[in-house]
């Protein structure tokens, strides 16, 4: 084992479903030697306790400390992260009718808040009366009922909205991710960075001695 170069690529994030994690639950591990390798990556990280919270952050320079310590001149390089946010998932929990009655009361408080949300904006800014003014200003004359502006105005916000998620029914139009998408992963890096500074400053990082 000596001179060996191990390159760690720690994850900000990884969420396991064994209470005992390894190194390579939380990291990419690269070593010419193999046998090297395989033995980094069966190293214990932590061990989750019964009564013990779901979460914990772990210094990638403990991780560092325990693989040069069972694999002696072994040098270990991080190109990744400098502490890492483990999550202990419940699989269970995440099935059954419970979870699919949570699922139907979020998909519609999404759909009617989201139609309300539209109803009062046009509703807010007299969106008849304009279609209405700029009917009478073309054609000359008031329109007696509904005209193509309102139902040219229907389709294009509904393909409007498609076009914006990115998405017709479970069918992706394009590889990129949608602005949602994008959102979510900005505000999932957010909360670990401060789920991380916070067990740092309430010292309960698990980190090297």
């Amino acid at each position: 084992m000596a001179n060996a170069v191990l390159y760690l690529k720690a994850e900000q994030n990884a969420e396991v479903m064994d209470r005992r994690v390894c190194v390579k639950d939380i990291a990419s591990l690269y070593c010419a030697d193999d046998k090297i390798s395989a033995k980094a990556k069966s190293l214990k990280v932590h061990q989750f306790g019964e009564k013990e919270k779901k979460r914990q952050a772990v210094s990638i320079l403990w991780v560092i400390e325990l693989i040069e310590r069972e694999c002696p001149g072994v040098s270990v390089e991080n190109i990744g992260e400098n502490a890492t946010l483990i999550e202990l998932v419940d699989v269970k929990r995440h099935k059954g009718p419970v979870q699919m009655l949570k699922l139907v009361f979020v998909s519609m408080i999404s759909f009617f808040g989201t139609g309300f949300t539209i109803m009062a904006f046009h509703n807010d800014i007299s969106i008849n009366k304009i279609f209405s003014r700029i009917y009478e200003m073309v054609m000359g004359h008031p329109s007696d009922s509904y005209s193509i502006l309102e139902v040219s105005y229907s389709i294009g916000l509904a393909a409007g909205i498609i076009l914006f998620f990115n998405h017709i029914g479970g069918r992706r139009i394009t590889k990129d991710p949608t602005p949602i998408e994008v959102e979510m992963r900005i505000y999932e890096t957010d909360v670990n960075k401060a789920l991380i500074e916070t067990a740092d400053r309430e010292g309960k990082t698990i980190e090297a001695s």
